[in-house]
């Protein structure tokens, strides 16, 4: 007796169901082809990537590693002018000159920089890596040794140690960078007793620099704030990334 063979309707079934796929899958395929936009060609794809990973200005931009933001305040920003020269240039120019610059080295870093004003509402309880206070000093002759800068940390809250080790970062670089001297014999209650060292987050180092005197140092703060504002931005790094303060910054 002949065995049954199976019957072949079932195998032809699923031939022509592969087949009818088969087709169907290339005929989407090329009408995708025809009449798709041109916006989703390989190359605006792969700029659109591009985009991604490096975001244009003015949209959202690179997403930072750090959770806390770095604030500067531009001394006198939003108050007054500070200082004032006889021909009219004001230390609020210097400072808030300054102060841009830096916002822009410590952002190229991939920091969330925060510019303040001097009493910027945000500043009740900010929290922060490291705030940094930037002032200059007089317009007046005093005397040819009133030339160089000055820092001076907060003592308020739990970071005390903390801010101290944030001011001496500052002085070190800012120094090494500039190749002004440091006066820390004419640090002011104006600056120990600065009002924001007991307006932020107890938890915030701070610190407050007077980055030359609008007098003597006139030159180098108004034809190269580059330098003042690398020194700043170099003294903020030293102490976010714990550098040693033993060497100088780098050229």
């Amino acid at each position: 007796m002949n065995p049954i063979r199976p019957a072949a309707a079932p195998r032809r079934s699923r031939t022509r169901f592969y087949l009818w796929t088969t087709g169907l899958g290339a005929a989407l395929a090329t009408a995708f082809i025809t009449f798709a936009p041109s916006t989703l060609s390989p190359d605006s794809i792969r700029a659109s990537f591009a985009g991604v990973i490096n975001p244009t200005p003015g949209g959202l931009g690179p997403i930072s590693p750090f959770k806390l933001p770095i604030g500067i305040v531009a001394g006198h920003s939003g108050n007054d002018v500070g200082a004032v020269c006889d021909d009219g240039l004001t230390e609020l120019s210097i400072n808030e000159d300054i102060a841009v610059r830096v916002k822009t080295l410590l952002e190229r870093q991939g920091y969330i920089v925060d510019l303040l004003e001097e009493y910027d509402p945000r500043l009740n309880g900010y929290k922060a890596m490291a705030l940094v206070s930037l002032h200059t000093d007089s317009c007046h002759f005093i005397d040819n040794n009133a030339t160089g800068f000055k820092v001076a940390a907060s003592q308020a809250g739990t970071s005390a140690e903390a801010s101290q080790t944030l001011a001496a970062c500052l002085t070190n670089r800012y120094a090494a960078r500039t190749g002004l001297n440091n006066h820390p014999g004419s640090v002011t209650w104006d600056m120990t007793g600065y009002h924001s060292f007991s307006e932020v987050s107890e938890e915030t180092p701070a610190a407050i620099i007077e980055m030359g005197f609008l007098y003597l140092d006139r030159n180098f703060l108004t034809q190269h704030a580059d330098l003042a504002a690398q020194g700043v931005a170099d003294g903020i790094l030293c102490f976010t990334r714990s550098e040693p303060l033993t060497g100088t910054a780098a050229p």
